[in-house]
């Protein structure tokens, strides 16, 4: 069994500036710990 400390799955995220950067770099980091993400961008 593996500990996941974000689990963040049924969760939504809504991502502002998300085309590079810090703003990439969450949107990534959320989707991978489960949650759905709208982003907006250029």
């Amino acid at each position: 069994m593996s500990l996941k400390i974000f689990d963040l799955t049924g969760k939504t995220a809504m991502i502002t500036g998300s085309t590079k950067g810090l703003g990439e770099v969450a949107a990534v980091a959320l989707a991978k710990a489960g949650a759905d993400i709208a982003v907006c961008g250029r």
